[in-house]
């Protein structure tokens, strides 16, 4: 019977299994005063039934993944090309270092036709560009948080570009101003935050759509699978979004997700050491108090910690950019570094307690607690000696008493 079908033979007996404990269990059930071993026998066949409930899910799973990756790995045939540079133009926002910076070096040595935003046209990584590049780049001075100069960058690039149409957005522009709990964060930073990552990304994206559309060119977006300052994640749901409305203009809008890697201020430690005196000085007294100038260097140090172990090399995110706007078909989202498809998949895909588990094994390191808390705790510990040592004391006065009677 089973050679007629091709399903596993895993869930025939899964099957078989339920079946046949379902039917013991009203048999024994109705002879349950016939002997002890009888009962401990369907106790046993409920929690064999018991056990399949929970198993038979997960095992599912597996075997779909399991039938996924055999259906990826019996794909035949090589990738598709990729699509030639000639004649395409991008633009790539914030490029005074980090990711934009390499990726701007790297797009104009492929062929492309590369429009760079920096904030300084006569800083460091402007020079950089200006030495290292060909003549096809292009430097543009634009804060993406003021629309004038974002609508300045549209008609520099408009008149370079004649009637050509962009083919990709690199948007990459972003900060990171904020670290430690949210309640001690200053909610300037938190504005800071939304106004580049997500608000000046969505400005320059609405105001070169037009050129896009033009070319059913690319969007590429860098964003972060840590959610800083709310601003990575509304950006994230933000690019979803727009994946799905431009779909049917032929825009494709892909999300590149880093793992940890020296860009910027990253290993700026003299920076961090004043945004942490600034905080220290902007908090409320009451609130330092509760949480405690230690619990807050230890957040500072745990945070140079992780800049100190983070990667040089930027090739992966800078390859991902490539991949995204060169693919004929590109993926939603790339993960470039070790552990960050992992993590999202533990995120999105498994159970609750075990993502959080897992992000709090990863991240939350600390090992201080607030100082209100340690206060708290070591007035319950007193409570409790003193409360045993009142006990002790009630219980050797009533022997005494016992004794004398």
């Amino acid at each position: 019977m089973m050679d007629d079908y091709n399903l596993p033979f895993w869930i025939y007996l899964a099957v078989v299994t339920v079946f046949v404990g379902g039917a013991m269990k009203k048999i024994l059930a109705s002879h349950l005063s016939a002997a002890p071993p009888l009962v401990a026998w369907l106790g046993a066949t409920v929690l064999v039934e018991r056990l399949w409930a929970l198993c038979l899910p997960a095992m599912l799973l597996l075997a779909l993944l399991a039938l996924a990756c055999c259906l990826y790995s019996t794909r035949t045939g090589p990738p598709p090309a990729a699509l030639s540079t000639h004649g395409k133009a991008i633009l790539i926002t914030g490029c005074d270092s980090g990711f934009g910076n390499a990726a701007a070096k790297h797009l104009d040595a492929l062929g492309f036709e590369v429009f760079a935003t920096v904030l300084d046209l006569s800083g460091d990584g402007a020079r950089e560009l200006q030495k290292t590049c060909s003549t096809r780049l292009t430097l543009l001075q634009v804060d993406i948080t003021q629309p004038q100069q974002v609508q300045q960058a549209l008609l520099d690039t408009k008149a370079k570009l004649g009637l050509r149409g962009l083919w990709g957005l690199v948007n990459n522009a972003g900060v990171c101003v904020n670290f430690g709990d949210a309640e001690l964060s200053l909610m300037s930073n938190f504005r800071g935050c939304m106004e580049v990552n997500f608000f000046g990304t969505l400005s320059i994206t609405k105001s070169f759509l037009p050129l896009l559309r033009q070319s059913k060119g690319r969007v590429v977006t860098i964003s972060s699978p840590a959610a800083y300052g709310a601003s990575k994640a509304a950006l994230n749901l933000f690019m979803n979004t727009l994946r799905h409305e431009l779909e049917p203009w032929g825009v494709q809008v892909s999300t590149i997700l880093p793992s940890s890697y020296k860009t910027g201020r990253c290993s700026n430690q003299s920076y961090w050491e004043q945004q942490h005196k600034q905080l220290l000085q902007s908090l409320p007294p009451a609130l330092l108090e509760d949480y405690g100038e230690d619990y807050m260097a230890e957040t500072k140090e745990l945070f140079h910690s992780y800049a100190r172990q983070a990667n040089p090399d930027l090739s992966p995110v800078t390859n991902a950019i490539v991949q995204a706007l060169l693919s004929p078909q590109p993926q939603a989202r790339y993960f470039a570094g070790p552990g960050v498809g992992l993590m999202y998949f533990i995120h999105s895909y498994c159970p609750f307690s075990i993502s959080n588990r897992f992000l709090q094994k990863l991240f939350m390191k600390k090992k201080l607690m607030p100082r209100a808390l340690r206060k708290q705790s070591g007035l319950d510990l007193n409570l409790s000696l003193h409360n045993n040592n009142n006990n002790n004391n009630n219980n050797e006065e009533e022997e005494k008493e016992e004794k004398h009677k």
